[in-house]
């Protein structure tokens, strides 16, 4: 489920060997990894905001999404590297393969994910 024409991608992260990935990138720069059901009102509601922080955000962040139907294993595994209790849905900001934001339910907004981006630089 990747997000298009949007100002940057948001790409699956379903499956270990792209959460070392993702973890690894985050010494070169910020990582958003955002954690979504697909049944749950709230995290559609969360999406939507993370929907329109892409519309305008640049490159200097990556940005993963972890659909937990689907990648159950992989959500656990971030939650527990990061050392965040799982939440979903749940945005979470990696530094130097560390968790240095996250926020979920109804704190996930636009403004607050610019916010994070811009204070991780």
């Amino acid at each position: 489920m990747s997000v298009r024409k949007m100002a940057v991608d948001l790409e699956d992260l379903d499956s270990f060997q792209k959460l070392d990935e993702a973890l690894e990138e985050s010494n070169e720069r910020p990582v958003l990894i955002f954690k979504h059901s697909l049944t749950c009102p709230i995290s559609t509601r969360a999406f939507a905001e993370l929907q329109s922080h892409l519309e305008h955000a640049d490159s200097k962040a990556s940005y993963e999404l972890i659909i937990v139907q689907s990648a159950r294993e992989v959500s656990d595994a971030a939650a527990s590297r990061l050392h965040v209790a799982h939440e979903s849905p749940q945005a979470i900001l990696v530094r130097k393969g560390r968790g240095i934001w996250n926020a979920s339910h109804h704190e996930i907004t636009a403004d607050a994910l610019d916010r994070a981006i811009r204070e991780a630089e």
